[in-house]
């Protein structure tokens, strides 16, 4: 695609793959980076299509990067200060425990068209360029499919968090 400088490293771990737009590299976790799988080739696929993002300037996948230490802050800190709220009959404290947890399902949100938009470069790459055909094409989106209901999951149970917790405050009285 005409992209230069992007490195593509092995890493650690299952479930590691990622890009990292800051060093400018695509990591593939030990399973996907020595495969030849469908698989493989169908995640390796996804996060060169977030190369491309980065290259197109996406607004979505710099949206995201932008919340993510509200994210960090949230995540970790909303809970605590939703339970010292109630502990402490403080319900202020706890409704800014709920706002900063709120963060976290707009992340996840915000998270749902940049996988989904990569995923589609992916697919896109690969049939232009061949990389799989037939059966294997099918079984690539296929894969890329179930990826992408991860990340829907993950968004409905921060959904369902935030709704938890909104509701332990409403009815607190």
């Amino acid at each position: 695609m005409g992209v230069q400088g992007v490195k593509v490293e092995q890493v650690p771990g299952e479930l590691t793959d990622h890009y990292d737009p800051g060093a400018k590299a695509v990591r593939l976790s030990q399973g996907i980076y020595g495969s030849t799988s469908l698989a493989a080739a169908a995640v390796a696929a996804h996060e060169c299509g977030h190369v491309l993002q980065d290259v197109d300037d996406y607004k979505f996948m710099n949206l995201r990067a932008s919340l993510v230490p509200a994210v960090n802050l949230g995540s970790r800190l909303g809970p605590i200060l939703i339970f010292a709220g109630f502990m402490l009959q403080l319900f202020g404290l706890a409704w800014v425990g709920v706002i900063l947890f709120a963060c976290v399902l707009l992340f996840h949100v915000v998270t749902l068209p940049v996988e989904f938009d990569a995923s589609r470069r992916a697919l896109k790459l690969i049939d232009e360029y061949g990389i799989l055909q037939g059966e294997e094409n099918r079984g690539a989106r296929a894969v890329l499919q179930a990826a992408a209901l991860t990340y829907v999951a993950t968004a409905f149970t921060a959904l369902l968090n935030l709704m938890y917790y909104v509701l332990l405050l409403l009815r607190r009285n």
